[in-house]
Protein backbone atom coordinates (compact mmCIF):
# COMPACT_ATOMS: atom_id res chain seq x y z
CA UNK A 1 0.00 0.00 0.00
CA UNK A 2 1.41 3.63 -0.87
CA UNK A 3 0.41 6.21 0.91
CA UNK A 4 0.21 9.63 -0.45
CA UNK A 5 -0.79 13.73 1.24
CA UNK A 6 -2.21 15.48 -1.29
CA UNK A 7 -2.39 19.10 -0.34
CA UNK A 8 -5.37 21.34 -1.23
CA UNK A 9 -5.76 25.03 -0.77
CA UNK A 10 -7.67 26.30 -2.94
CA UNK A 11 -11.21 25.88 -4.70
CA UNK A 12 -9.28 24.75 -7.97
CA UNK A 13 -7.64 22.49 -6.00
CA UNK A 14 -10.27 21.08 -4.35
CA UNK A 15 -12.30 20.01 -7.55
CA UNK A 16 -8.81 18.77 -9.50
CA UNK A 17 -8.30 16.41 -5.76
CA UNK A 18 -11.40 14.73 -6.85
CA UNK A 19 -10.60 13.65 -10.17
CA UNK A 20 -7.38 11.29 -8.58
CA UNK A 21 -9.99 10.71 -4.93
CA UNK A 22 -12.86 9.09 -7.09
CA UNK A 23 -9.88 7.04 -9.14
CA UNK A 24 -8.42 5.90 -5.40
CA UNK A 25 -11.51 5.29 -4.49
CA UNK A 26 -13.05 3.34 -7.80
CA UNK A 27 -10.17 1.16 -8.81
CA UNK A 28 -6.75 1.85 -6.40
CA UNK A 29 -8.23 1.62 -2.84
CA UNK A 30 -6.14 -1.33 -2.48
CA UNK A 31 -2.83 0.01 -3.55
CA UNK A 32 -3.35 3.38 -2.76
CA UNK A 33 -4.06 5.57 0.83
CA UNK A 34 -4.95 8.97 0.61
CA UNK A 35 -4.31 11.82 3.46
CA UNK A 36 -5.88 14.99 2.46
CA UNK A 37 -4.59 18.21 3.58
CA UNK A 38 -6.45 21.02 3.23
CA UNK A 39 -3.95 24.34 3.89
CA UNK A 40 -7.28 26.84 4.64
CA UNK A 41 -5.24 29.54 1.93
CA UNK A 42 -9.10 29.99 1.16
CA UNK A 43 -11.10 28.37 2.94
CA UNK A 44 -14.76 29.58 3.66
CA UNK A 45 -18.25 27.48 3.02
CA UNK A 46 -19.12 29.26 0.03
CA UNK A 47 -15.51 28.41 -1.56
CA UNK A 48 -14.35 25.36 -0.26
CA UNK A 49 -17.24 22.99 1.73
CA UNK A 50 -19.61 22.88 -0.33
CA UNK A 51 -17.07 21.54 -3.11
CA UNK A 52 -16.40 18.80 -0.93
CA UNK A 53 -20.23 18.06 -0.17
CA UNK A 54 -21.37 18.76 -3.95
CA UNK A 55 -18.32 16.54 -5.27
CA UNK A 56 -18.27 13.63 -3.26
CA UNK A 57 -14.46 14.39 -1.84
CA UNK A 58 -13.40 12.64 1.28
CA UNK A 59 -13.14 15.48 3.86
CA UNK A 60 -10.02 16.51 4.80
CA UNK A 61 -7.43 14.57 7.32
CA UNK A 62 -6.38 18.11 8.45
CA UNK A 63 -7.09 21.29 7.82
CA UNK A 64 -4.03 23.98 8.88
CA UNK A 65 -6.59 27.16 8.87
CA UNK A 66 -3.77 28.87 7.18
CA UNK A 67 -6.10 32.25 6.29
CA UNK A 68 -5.05 35.17 4.55
CA UNK A 69 -1.74 37.65 4.74
CA UNK A 70 1.36 38.34 3.04
CA UNK A 71 2.92 35.53 0.43
CA UNK A 72 5.52 35.21 2.84
CA UNK A 73 3.60 34.61 5.64
CA UNK A 74 1.07 32.47 4.33
CA UNK A 75 3.86 30.21 3.13
CA UNK A 76 5.31 30.24 5.86
CA UNK A 77 2.89 29.05 7.91
CA UNK A 78 1.94 26.60 5.72
CA UNK A 79 5.30 25.12 4.89
CA UNK A 80 5.47 24.56 9.26
CA UNK A 81 2.51 23.01 9.20
CA UNK A 82 2.72 20.36 6.08
CA UNK A 83 6.19 19.61 7.54
CA UNK A 84 4.84 18.69 10.90
CA UNK A 85 2.22 16.46 8.90
CA UNK A 86 4.46 14.56 6.98
CA UNK A 87 6.89 13.82 9.75
CA UNK A 88 3.80 12.43 11.48
CA UNK A 89 2.30 10.63 8.80
CA UNK A 90 5.47 9.25 6.89
CA UNK A 91 4.08 8.92 3.52
CA UNK A 92 5.83 7.52 0.85
CA UNK A 93 4.92 10.81 -1.71
CA UNK A 94 3.24 14.29 -1.43
CA UNK A 95 0.59 15.18 -4.20
CA UNK A 96 0.56 18.80 -5.35
CA UNK A 97 -1.90 20.53 -7.81
CA UNK A 98 -1.31 23.31 -9.95
CA UNK A 99 0.65 26.90 -8.56
CA UNK A 100 -0.72 28.07 -5.39
CA UNK A 101 1.20 29.42 -2.45
CA UNK A 102 -0.15 25.75 -0.74
CA UNK A 103 1.97 24.00 -3.92
CA UNK A 104 5.02 25.90 -3.42
CA UNK A 105 4.86 25.36 0.54
CA UNK A 106 4.04 21.59 -0.70
CA UNK A 107 7.07 21.68 -2.48
CA UNK A 108 9.22 23.07 0.05
CA UNK A 109 8.08 21.35 3.03
CA UNK A 110 8.33 17.63 1.10
CA UNK A 111 11.85 18.19 -0.96
CA UNK A 112 13.34 19.13 2.50
CA UNK A 113 12.95 16.53 3.87
CA UNK A 114 13.37 13.74 1.21
CA UNK A 115 9.42 13.16 0.56
CA UNK A 116 8.91 12.81 -3.33
CA UNK A 117 6.89 15.17 -4.96
CA UNK A 118 4.21 14.30 -7.31
CA UNK A 119 3.37 17.37 -9.47
CA UNK A 120 -0.12 17.78 -11.22
CA UNK A 121 -0.22 20.54 -14.01
CA UNK A 122 3.55 20.20 -14.62
CA UNK A 123 4.98 21.94 -17.04
CA UNK A 124 2.20 25.39 -17.67
CA UNK A 125 4.29 28.07 -17.97
CA UNK A 126 3.03 32.05 -18.71
CA UNK A 127 6.34 33.21 -19.27
CA UNK A 128 5.54 35.89 -16.92
CA UNK A 129 7.50 35.67 -13.61
CA UNK A 130 5.52 38.66 -11.74
CA UNK A 131 2.69 36.28 -11.76
CA UNK A 132 3.23 34.55 -8.37
CA UNK A 133 1.86 31.67 -9.75
CA UNK A 134 4.92 31.57 -12.28
CA UNK A 135 6.99 31.48 -9.49
CA UNK A 136 5.02 28.32 -7.64
CA UNK A 137 5.04 26.39 -10.78
CA UNK A 138 8.48 26.45 -11.94
CA UNK A 139 10.07 26.16 -8.40
CA UNK A 140 7.71 23.25 -7.65
CA UNK A 141 8.38 21.30 -11.09
CA UNK A 142 11.90 21.51 -10.61
CA UNK A 143 11.93 19.62 -7.06
CA UNK A 144 9.78 17.12 -7.94
CA UNK A 145 9.68 13.50 -9.02
CA UNK A 146 6.65 12.69 -10.78
CA UNK A 147 5.70 15.72 -13.20
CA UNK A 148 2.35 15.10 -14.99
CA UNK A 149 1.88 18.10 -17.64
CA UNK A 150 -1.97 18.26 -18.92
CA UNK A 151 -0.72 19.43 -22.22
CA UNK A 152 1.81 18.70 -25.10
CA UNK A 153 3.00 22.42 -24.85
CA UNK A 154 3.43 21.73 -20.83
CA UNK A 155 5.77 18.88 -21.66
CA UNK A 156 7.84 20.86 -24.07
CA UNK A 157 8.07 23.45 -21.78
CA UNK A 158 9.58 20.91 -18.76
CA UNK A 159 12.25 19.35 -22.00
CA UNK A 160 13.31 22.71 -22.83
CA UNK A 161 13.80 23.90 -19.19
CA UNK A 162 16.37 20.49 -18.89
CA UNK A 163 14.39 17.72 -18.03
CA UNK A 164 14.91 14.51 -19.75
CA UNK A 165 12.26 13.18 -21.62
CA UNK A 166 13.80 9.35 -21.59
CA UNK A 167 15.02 9.29 -17.92
CA UNK A 168 14.41 5.80 -16.40
CA UNK A 169 14.30 4.05 -12.95
CA UNK A 170 15.05 4.94 -10.29
CA UNK A 171 13.56 8.57 -10.10
CA UNK A 172 14.20 11.23 -7.63
CA UNK A 173 14.35 14.99 -7.38
CA UNK A 174 17.53 14.24 -9.30
CA UNK A 175 16.24 12.32 -12.28
CA UNK A 176 12.50 13.00 -12.94
CA UNK A 177 10.28 11.43 -14.30
CA UNK A 178 8.16 13.58 -16.73
CA UNK A 179 4.66 12.73 -18.70
CA UNK A 180 1.88 15.08 -21.18
CA UNK A 181 -0.49 12.59 -18.79
CA UNK A 182 -3.98 15.09 -20.40
CA UNK A 183 -6.00 16.86 -17.52
CA UNK A 184 -7.55 15.73 -14.08
CA UNK A 185 -9.70 18.52 -15.27
CA UNK A 186 -11.35 17.37 -18.23
CA UNK A 187 -11.76 13.99 -16.35
CA UNK A 188 -14.38 16.15 -13.75
CA UNK A 189 -16.17 18.19 -16.30
CA UNK A 190 -17.05 14.80 -18.41
CA UNK A 191 -17.92 12.87 -15.36
CA UNK A 192 -19.79 15.69 -13.73
CA UNK A 193 -21.79 17.13 -16.77
CA UNK A 194 -24.88 15.17 -16.45
CA UNK A 195 -25.04 15.91 -13.10
CA UNK A 196 -24.84 19.61 -13.31
CA UNK A 197 -28.02 19.52 -15.44
CA UNK A 198 -29.75 17.49 -13.11
CA UNK A 199 -29.12 18.48 -9.73
CA UNK A 200 -28.74 22.69 -10.37
CA UNK A 201 -31.25 25.00 -11.43
CA UNK A 202 -28.61 28.29 -12.25
CA UNK A 203 -30.20 28.83 -15.34
CA UNK A 204 -33.93 28.85 -15.02
CA UNK A 205 -33.17 30.51 -11.40
CA UNK A 206 -31.08 33.69 -12.76
CA UNK A 207 -34.01 33.60 -16.11
CA UNK A 208 -31.33 33.15 -18.80
CA UNK A 209 -31.97 31.67 -21.97
CA UNK A 210 -29.59 28.82 -23.16
CA UNK A 211 -27.03 29.92 -25.41
CA UNK A 212 -27.92 33.27 -25.45
CA UNK A 213 -26.09 34.87 -22.46
CA UNK A 214 -22.28 35.58 -21.63
CA UNK A 215 -20.81 34.19 -18.64
CA UNK A 216 -18.06 36.03 -17.48
CA UNK A 217 -15.75 35.96 -14.36
CA UNK A 218 -13.35 38.28 -12.90
CA UNK A 219 -11.16 37.62 -10.09
CA UNK A 220 -7.62 38.34 -10.83
CA UNK A 221 -5.99 41.07 -8.29
CA UNK A 222 -4.41 43.54 -11.20
CA UNK A 223 -7.94 43.92 -12.75
CA UNK A 224 -9.93 44.17 -9.89
CA UNK A 225 -7.79 46.34 -7.34
CA UNK A 226 -6.83 48.81 -10.46
CA UNK A 227 -9.72 51.03 -11.70
CA UNK A 228 -8.12 51.56 -15.01
CA UNK A 229 -8.14 47.90 -15.87
CA UNK A 230 -11.68 47.28 -13.93
CA UNK A 231 -13.43 49.98 -15.45
CA UNK A 232 -12.53 48.59 -19.36
CA UNK A 233 -13.36 45.46 -18.25
CA UNK A 234 -16.60 46.22 -17.15
CA UNK A 235 -17.68 49.33 -19.74
CA UNK A 236 -16.79 46.67 -22.26
CA UNK A 237 -18.95 44.08 -21.20
CA UNK A 238 -21.81 46.56 -20.46
CA UNK A 239 -21.36 47.83 -24.21
CA UNK A 240 -21.42 44.35 -25.71
CA UNK A 241 -24.81 43.62 -23.42
CA UNK A 242 -26.46 46.69 -24.62
CA UNK A 243 -25.29 46.71 -28.47
CA UNK A 244 -26.36 42.25 -28.91
CA UNK A 245 -29.13 42.35 -25.98
CA UNK A 246 -27.00 39.46 -24.57
CA UNK A 247 -27.43 39.42 -20.77
CA UNK A 248 -24.25 39.18 -19.11
CA UNK A 249 -24.19 36.47 -15.84
CA UNK A 250 -21.11 37.49 -13.54
CA UNK A 251 -20.84 35.33 -10.53
CA UNK A 252 -18.50 38.01 -7.73
CA UNK A 253 -16.70 36.99 -4.77
CA UNK A 254 -18.00 39.54 -2.15
CA UNK A 255 -14.77 41.22 -2.11
CA UNK A 256 -14.75 41.84 -5.62
CA UNK A 257 -18.27 43.20 -5.67
CA UNK A 258 -17.29 45.61 -2.60
CA UNK A 259 -14.32 46.94 -4.52
CA UNK A 260 -17.14 47.91 -7.76
CA UNK A 261 -18.58 50.99 -5.50
CA UNK A 262 -14.58 52.07 -4.87
CA UNK A 263 -13.21 51.40 -8.10
CA UNK A 264 -15.82 51.61 -10.74
CA UNK A 265 -16.31 54.85 -12.60
CA UNK A 266 -19.54 56.42 -10.70
CA UNK A 267 -21.69 56.44 -13.67
CA UNK A 268 -20.78 53.00 -15.04
CA UNK A 269 -21.69 51.58 -11.94
CA UNK A 270 -24.99 52.86 -12.13
CA UNK A 271 -25.42 51.98 -15.54
CA UNK A 272 -24.71 48.34 -14.71
CA UNK A 273 -26.90 48.82 -11.22
CA UNK A 274 -29.95 49.60 -14.09
CA UNK A 275 -29.24 47.45 -16.54
CA UNK A 276 -31.47 44.47 -17.52
CA UNK A 277 -29.04 42.97 -18.71
CA UNK A 278 -26.34 42.45 -16.10
CA UNK A 279 -26.83 39.70 -13.41
CA UNK A 280 -23.89 40.19 -10.75
CA UNK A 281 -24.52 37.01 -8.62
CA UNK A 282 -22.70 35.40 -5.41
CA UNK A 283 -20.14 32.55 -6.31
CA UNK A 284 -21.63 29.56 -7.52
CA UNK A 285 -20.71 25.83 -6.90
CA UNK A 286 -18.68 23.76 -9.58
CA UNK A 287 -21.83 21.98 -10.79
CA UNK A 288 -23.49 25.45 -11.11
CA UNK A 289 -20.63 26.45 -13.03
CA UNK A 290 -20.61 23.30 -15.36
CA UNK A 291 -23.98 24.32 -16.12
CA UNK A 292 -23.45 28.11 -16.99
CA UNK A 293 -20.25 27.39 -18.83
CA UNK A 294 -22.19 24.36 -20.88
CA UNK A 295 -25.25 26.31 -21.98
CA UNK A 296 -23.78 29.94 -22.58
CA UNK A 297 -23.47 31.27 -26.00
CA UNK A 298 -19.01 32.60 -25.26
CA UNK A 299 -17.35 32.41 -21.49
CA UNK A 300 -15.22 35.83 -21.10
CA UNK A 301 -12.53 35.41 -17.98
CA UNK A 302 -9.22 35.68 -16.44
CA UNK A 303 -9.87 32.45 -14.73
CA UNK A 304 -6.94 30.12 -16.26
CA UNK A 305 -9.19 26.86 -14.96
CA UNK A 306 -12.17 28.52 -16.43
CA UNK A 307 -10.52 29.40 -19.95
CA UNK A 308 -10.05 25.26 -20.14
CA UNK A 309 -13.61 24.26 -18.87
CA UNK A 310 -15.40 26.87 -21.54
CA UNK A 311 -13.41 24.95 -24.72
CA UNK A 312 -14.12 21.32 -23.30
CA UNK A 313 -17.99 22.37 -23.63
CA UNK A 314 -17.10 23.83 -26.81
CA UNK A 315 -17.70 27.49 -25.80
CA UNK A 316 -15.05 30.33 -27.57
CA UNK A 317 -13.20 31.97 -24.48
CA UNK A 318 -12.29 35.96 -24.27
CA UNK A 319 -9.27 35.64 -21.92
CA UNK A 320 -9.09 38.81 -20.02
CA UNK A 321 -5.50 38.61 -19.33
CA UNK A 322 -2.03 39.69 -20.82
CA UNK A 323 -1.22 35.87 -21.69
CA UNK A 324 -2.53 32.16 -21.25
CA UNK A 325 -0.77 29.11 -20.25
CA UNK A 326 -3.00 27.21 -21.83
CA UNK A 327 -1.85 28.67 -25.24
CA UNK A 328 -3.32 25.79 -27.28
CA UNK A 329 -6.76 27.72 -26.47
CA UNK A 330 -5.31 30.62 -28.70
CA UNK A 331 -3.31 28.56 -31.20
CA UNK A 332 -6.34 26.84 -32.45
CA UNK A 333 -8.45 29.77 -32.59
CA UNK A 334 -10.59 29.27 -30.00
CA UNK A 335 -9.97 32.20 -27.52
CA UNK A 336 -8.18 35.40 -28.05
CA UNK A 337 -6.26 37.27 -25.84
CA UNK A 338 -7.46 41.00 -24.60
CA UNK A 339 -6.12 41.42 -21.74
CA UNK A 340 -8.08 44.68 -19.84
CA UNK A 341 -8.37 46.80 -23.27
CA UNK A 342 -11.86 47.71 -23.59
CA UNK A 343 -11.81 47.61 -27.91
CA UNK A 344 -10.02 44.49 -28.29
CA UNK A 345 -12.33 42.69 -25.97
CA UNK A 346 -15.08 44.15 -27.71
CA UNK A 347 -13.49 43.27 -31.10
CA UNK A 348 -12.49 39.45 -29.69
CA UNK A 349 -16.35 39.29 -28.61
CA UNK A 350 -17.41 40.18 -32.42
CA UNK A 351 -14.57 37.82 -33.97
CA UNK A 352 -15.50 34.70 -32.04
CA UNK A 353 -19.23 34.86 -32.07
CA UNK A 354 -19.46 35.34 -36.34
CA UNK A 355 -16.77 32.85 -36.41
CA UNK A 356 -18.45 29.62 -37.53
CA UNK A 357 -16.65 26.14 -38.17
CA UNK A 358 -14.57 26.71 -34.67
CA UNK A 359 -12.66 23.69 -33.70
CA UNK A 360 -12.35 22.25 -30.49
CA UNK A 361 -9.51 19.10 -30.93
CA UNK A 362 -9.09 16.69 -28.09
CA UNK A 363 -6.03 18.80 -26.56
CA UNK A 364 -6.43 17.23 -22.76
CA UNK A 365 -6.92 13.72 -22.90
CA UNK A 366 -8.91 11.12 -23.07
CA UNK A 367 -11.09 11.94 -19.36
CA UNK A 368 -8.80 9.27 -18.12
CA UNK A 369 -6.10 11.67 -16.58
CA UNK A 370 -6.70 10.36 -12.69
CA UNK A 371 -6.36 6.98 -13.59
CA UNK A 372 -2.96 7.19 -15.77
CA UNK A 373 -1.52 9.02 -12.95
CA UNK A 374 -2.53 6.49 -10.01
CA UNK A 375 -1.10 3.76 -12.24
CA UNK A 376 2.31 5.76 -12.52
CA UNK A 377 2.42 6.54 -8.91
CA UNK A 378 1.73 2.78 -8.26
CA UNK A 379 4.81 1.82 -10.49
CA UNK A 380 6.94 4.28 -9.99
CA UNK A 381 7.05 5.41 -6.26
CA UNK A 382 6.41 1.78 -4.88
CA UNK A 383 9.24 0.13 -6.99
CA UNK A 384 11.21 3.17 -5.74
CA UNK A 385 10.29 3.08 -2.07
CA UNK A 386 10.80 -1.23 -1.61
Amino acid sequence: MIKIVTIIGARPQIIKAAALSRAIKNRFSNSISEIIVHTGQHYDENMSQVFFDELGIPAPNYNLNTGSGTHGKQTASMISGIEEILLQEIPQAIVLYGDTNSTLAGAIAASKIHVPVIHIEAGLRSFNKSMPEEINRIMCDHVSTLLFSPTKTGFQNLVNEGFNPKSSKPYGADNPKIYHSGDVMYDNSLHFSDLAEKKTAVISKNKLEKGRFILATIHRNNNTDEPIRLNALFSALYKISEQHQLDVLLPLHPRTAKLLEYNLDQELHQKIKGSKHFKIIQPVSFLEMIALEKNCKIVMTDSGGVQKEAFYFEKPCVILRPETEWVELVECGAAIITDANEQKIIDAFSALTSKSGMKFPKLYGDGKAAEFICGEIIENIHSNTN
